[in-house]
């Protein structure tokens, strides 16, 4: 079904199987191609970051949009924040071509769905770019404003350092990370505040980047050694963090590997399900991204709350992810599973019985 505002923003209706909204965002005048996926609303609203990325093609950026769309439904159960499962993509290379006008479009394309979506910063769309979408509608977080909460890569960053920390406890019997070696691929917003984070804890850090001159400037300041995009998978290491984009945990990079666990910041790090089997049969312990990385959802997740945004609150809910990723390798290792299965029985559980379900409506700001 296709719509067309008075502005000539065309939203057009997709059928996908196993989602609830799927909408084509379209304004050629303003360079505006996006899609918004909703996934699941059991819990609540659907809520999750916009991702601005310049995809080669349709195709691959609605396929990007549903895989992250799906993947928050699971992270917003397993935080019992009271919401489900969504997220939206714009083609477009967030360095050039990014312009009020087309931000201001989507925001639009946001507004008309009257809350079932609400949005937030993710790779490529910076606080700024939120604050103009925030003057277009309130069904938007992470704004650049007194009442919001701002940048949430610090409560991300902070979630992640726990689950590490968690992860280092179960394979070495210590949460203490001084001489631990953690090769960090990817130094952006998140995965460099988390570096910082690891070295202030005594972790001898290898580092890689799309941007060479990004893992100089940090090389400076944490002593750490530089690899290429392509050898960071095989150095010897205790932990490997992945902090970039998805899908780089595969039958082709998991045999590479030479460490002992995985724990890192990015989203959907698996390319299919079955790479956690994978991981599991090399005995290299894997922290299901969704979880770890949820601190920058539980931290967004505060401003809708009655009482506004409480930074204390969001900094104590994002702390106990150590203790959930606990639980989760406490399942697997019961059951003899991998930690992927693990997490998912419990996602699946709180979806089936309501567990985390929202009882109020969200408090937008106005």
């Amino acid at each position: 079904m296709a719509l067309m505002t008075e502005d000539s923003l065309q939203l057009t209706e997709l059928t996908i199987p196993g989602y609830e909204r799927v909408i084509k965002v379209h304004h050629p005048e303003v360079g505006l191609t996006a899609f918004i996926c909703i996934h699941n609303t059991t819990l609540g609203p659907s809520l999750g970051g916009i991702r601005i990325y310049p995809y080669a093609s349709e195709k691959e950026a609605l396929n990007d949009g549903l895989r992250l769309a799906k993947g928050m439904t699971s992270k917003a159960a397993i935080t019992e924040c009271g919401f489900g499962g969504g997220k939206s993509v714009i083609m477009l290379d967030p360095t050039r071509g990014k312009t009020a006008a087309m931000l201001r479009s989507f925001a639009q394309a946001v507004h008309s769905l009257e809350g079932q979506y609400i949005c937030a910063e993710d790779v490529g769309c910076t606080l700024e770019d939120m604050g103009i979408i925030g003057e277009m509608t309130p069904y938007a977080v992470g704004l650049p404003s007194k009442r919001s909460s701002g940048d949430p890569s610090p409560f991300t960053a902070w979630g992640t350092f726990r689950g590490i920390q968690a992860t280092a406890y179960q394979i070495f019997g210590s949460d203490h990370l001084e001489g631990k070696v953690i090769a960090l691929q990817g130094l952006g917003s998140v995965g460099g505040k988390l570096g910082e984070l690891l070295f202030w804890a005594g972790a001898t850090l290898i580092v890689s980047d799309i941007q060479e001159e990004k893992c100089i400037q940090f090389a400076r300041k944490t002593s750490a050694r530089i690899v290429s995009n392509e050898e960071i998978f095989r150095v010897p290491c205790d932990i490997f963090a992945p902090c970039a984009l998805g899908a780089i945990l595969n039958e082709k990079t998991i045999p590479q590997l030479q460490c002992r666990g995985v724990a890192g910041c990015a989203n959907n790090q698996l390319l299919l399900e079955s790479d956690a089997e994978l991981l599991h049969r090399y005995g290299i312990l894997y922290a299901p991204d969704f979880l770890i990385n949820s601190g920058g959802l539980i931290n967004v997740a505060q401003e809708l709350e009655p009482g506004g945004y409480y930074p204390a609150y969001a900094r104590a809910k994002t702390h106990r992810i150590y203790d959930q990723l606990t639980t989760v390798y406490e399942i697997a290792k019961t059951r003899g599973i991998s930690t992927q299965r693990a997490v998912m029985s419990l996602v699946d559980y709180r979806l089936q019985y309501g567990v985390g379900k929202r009882t109020t409506p969200p408090s937008f700001l106005k």
